[in-house]
């Protein structure tokens, strides 16, 4: 069996350092190929290193834990089995409740021996095998720990009002848009564009805050970034490489699906 390697990804140095000095102690054959501090970087270094186990904190700058695996899944070669994924959270019931319901494994925050050699057995035991978890139930509880909005760790004391008009500052003037004129939301920079049939504005709201006033019935999030109108679909395309783009039918552009969210668009 060659050498386990696997990535750390922490934005805390001395928490890293931890960790990884808890991991020589517990697993002393795995080699850790990089240590990253933000969610962009991790996807880098993953997909430069194909690590055998994946150690992302929940909490990063940017793209948090979980966002960061979805956009690594997504770009993952599909001939390669997916690394094994541990989330390295501090102690949060909604957070380790959605853990442990949908299977994940997990390690808190100051990195505790016990808890890490029963995790270090574990991933052993998949690799031993070498049993890596099959990418669409990685993306099922990818799905899930995001739409239960772990990384956030938050719990609403109250659903927000559905939204029924988007107010966007376009010089000296505020521009009106009715939610049922939008086409799609697309996150850009620190700003999310929302995208009508013949004109787009900017606004600041965050897309992750705008999801919760959006019906998910009407609006389908297809990428981490977008958020489309389900009725404005025209259809969908299927490239030789196998990646989806959907076709507007009053748009000309043509706007990527992740794998995250691929699973949406299958014939009845």
């Amino acid at each position: 069996m060659s050498t386990p390697t696997a990535l750390i990804a922490e934005d805390e140095p001395l928490l890293a350092q931890a960790l990884q000095a808890e991991l020589a102690r517990a697993w002393p054959e795995l080699s850790i190929v990089s240590t990253v501090g933000d969610g962009a970087a991790a996807v880098q270094a993953a997909l430069l290193h194909r690590p055998d186990v994946l150690f992302f904190d929940i909490r990063m700058p940017g793209l948090s834990g979980l966002e960061a695996a979805a956009d690594l899944a997504d770009a993952w070669p599909r001939e390669r089995p997916f690394p094994a994924l541990v989330f390295v959270t501090a102690y949060d019931q909604y957070a380790v409740q959605a853990f442990e319901a949908q299977a994940v494994d997990y390690i808190l925050k100051p990195v505790q021996t016990e808890r890490l050699q029963k995790t270090v057995e574990k991933l052993r035991e998949l690799l031993t095998r070498r049993a890596a978890p099959a990418m669409d139930s990685t993306l099922a509880q990818l799905r899930s720990l995001l739409a239960l909005n772990v990384a956030a760790s938050e719990v609403a004391s109250m659903a927000p009002p559905p939204l029924k008009v988007i107010q966007a500052s376009v010089g000296n003037t505020l521009r009106l848009v009715p939610v049922e004129d939008v086409v799609y939301f697309e996150a850009a920079d620190k700003y999310l564009r929302v995208v009508t049939e013949a004109n787009e504005v900017l606004i600041r709201t965050p897309l992750k805050e705008l999801l919760a006033q959006l019906d998910p019935a009407v609006f389908w999030q297809v990428h981490r970034g977008t958020v489309v109108r389900a009725t404005a679909i025209e259809s969908v395309l299927r490239d030789e490489a196998g990646k989806l783009y959907l076709a507007l039918k009053t748009r000309p552009e043509k706007l990527p699906v992740s794998r995250l969210y691929a699973h949406l668009f299958k014939a009845m």
